[in-house]
């Protein structure tokens, strides 16, 4: 496994007092780890891949396992077909080929036909008129931050700016932020402040490499005029690769977001991964860990690779949508999700996940090597949704009583068995069946094994890959317990596995977890 034992060190705020507290957070690394570190600990990098093989993910990440993501933003004032409705609201019964000039009728988009009945026809009330809406009224940064911490999470991304070209924070490369235009308040420092000021680990997520790729540019909308291009990308021919002029101001502004507000996860969406990206892939790179490295914190960037193989193995930490791995990994590696089975921002047809699927995605992902990202759609107004903070407080619940299986852990030498198989690719989870209480994963921590039933079983377990054919040193087990219970399980070891006695009462119906202690 390729992670790193430097220890994360909280960077200071860009503020008044931010000497005192890097001293403060170099003083807190010393007493719990007895590591000073500093920036001449870290190596520092140069911009190509030779260098950046250097990199390695540090163990606090690997430590970490549960974020929280956060789609938040004007795209959700509509409340209707929310994820890509800044583009979608454009697609009326007319399409205009930007190439060839050629022009089909199809049925036009929900997302139109609601803005027309809503707002109006998109020729005289654009994306850019909706965006004075989005008001966060009710937004309380600490709110929110409880919420999270109570969840169980331990590292929070919030959007930092999404395709529709918008900024939750202050930029000085674009006038549709969230200081000029909307609340007029510089939301993803809101956030910061407080995810850091609770302890947490504060990431941030650009989505604006896609901005490009995101709009219909037709003249018969605001898309097609050139006085907008700040907002809905500079004009361009459908199918054109980005211009110059275009990646240099994703450029300045992923710069922005890195020396304004120093995330130490720094994640991008598809569109970084397009062709025309590749010269800004290892500048990226270098730039934002040698960032870090003056701040004394090993910074992770997570990327996807579908379109074009952006970062080779072992520069970065690889992102998986909606999927996950039918396999152990031997480099960290995370799925993001949403808490909406199908929607990203807060829409009026969300529909929630149980906490039971999710915790179950948790463990399932924790034993392949990896860390689960968890979204949420909070409205416009800036309020969390009780169906979905109720499913963060469901998790929070499950893992105050069975953290020790996840936090801190290792994958053990197979990461389970059972009937249940992951389907894998882009997108892939909804493919994916129920786990059952035959499906059982592993992790691992100073001597100790736990095994997480994936529901709450019904009689003995047997538990095949724990055989002591193949790892005789289970002979050396000392006690079986259920985490969350009083009972000590009797249990038998054998070549074909190891029996385990019936769990009387488990504290969940869902996934439950036994925790095997080894002598050493």
């Amino acid at each position: 496994m390729k992670t790193s034992t430097l220890n994360r060190i909280t960077p200071p705020l860009p503020k008044a007092g931010a000497i005192y507290r890097l001293a403060i957070s170099v003083v807190a690394v010393c007493l719990l780890t007895g590591k000073f570190c500093t920036g001449q600990d870290l190596p520092s990098y140069d911009p190509n891949w030779e260098s950046l093989q250097k990199y390695q993910i540090p163990d606090w990440m690997a430590d970490a396992k549960f974020g929280i993501f956060v789609h938040w933003g004007p795209s959700c004032v509509s409340e209707h077909k929310t994820d890509w409705y800044p583009r979608w609201m454009y697609e009326d019964a007319v399409q205009r080929h930007h190439v060839t000039g050629e022009i089909k009728v199809h049925q036009p988009h929900p997302a139109y036909l609601y803005h027309v009945q809503t707002y109006g026809d998109p020729s005289e009330v654009g994306y850019k008129d909706l965006i004075p809406m989005f008001k966060a009224e009710n937004f309380d940064a600490k709110e929110w931050v409880d919420l999270f911490v109570e969840a169980g999470a331990k590292y929070v991304i919030p959007v930092a700016e999404h395709h529709d070209g918008y900024a939750m924070y202050d930029s000085s490369h674009t006038r549709w932020n969230s200081v000029e235009i909307g609340p007029k308040r510089d939301l993803l420092a809101e956030l910061r402040d407080e995810i850091r000021r609770q302890g947490l680990i504060f990431g941030a997520s650009s989505h604006y490499a896609f901005n490009w790729r995101y709009y219909p540019q037709d003249p018969a909308y605001d898309t097609g005029n050139p006085q907008f291009s700040d907002l809905y990308a500079p004009q361009h021919k459908q199918g054109e690769p980005a211009n110059k002029e275009f990646l240099e101001m994703w450029w300045v502004r992923t710069k922005e977001i890195i020396d304004n507000y120093q995330p130490d996860i720094l994640w991008f969406d598809f569109g970084l991964d397009s062709p025309e990206f590749a010269p800004y892939h290892p500048k990226l790179a270098a730039y934002y860990y040698n960032h870090g490295r003056k701040r004394g914190v090993t910074t992770v960037l997570q990327t996807k690779n579908l379109r074009f193989p952006s970062y080779p193995k072992g520069t970065h930490m690889l992102d998986l949508e909606r999927s996950k791995s039918d396999e152990m990994l031997d480099e960290l590696w995370q799925t993001d999700t949403s808490v909406g089975s199908n929607s990203w921002f807060y829409c009026d047809d969300w529909e929630s996940k149980s906490a039971n699927s999710l915790i179950d995605d948790l463990v399932d992902i924790v034993s392949k090597n990896g860390c689960l990202l968890l979204n949420i759609g909070p409205d416009s107004s800036g309020r969390i949704p009780d169906e979905q903070a109720d499913v963060l407080r469901e998790i929070g619940r499950w893992l105050k009583v069975n953290g020790e299986a996840i936090y801190g852990t290792r994958p053990w030498k197979v990461f389970g068995e059972g009937p249940t198989k992951v389907a894998t690719g882009h997108l892939s989870e909804g493919k994916n069946r129920e786990f059952t209480s035959d499906d059982i994963r592993f992790t691992a921590k100073s001597g100790t094994i736990y095994a997480t039933l994936l529901q709450a079983p019904q009689g003995e377990v047997r538990i095949q890959s724990l055989n002591a054919n193949e790892h005789p040193r289970l002979k050396q087990i000392d006690s079986i317990a259920v985490l969350g219970s009083d009972q000590t399980l009797k249990w038998r070891l054998s070549d074909e596995g190891l029996t385990i006695e019936s769990v009387v009462d488990p504290p969940f119906d869902h996934a439950v977890v036994l925790k095997i202690n080894v002598l050493d």
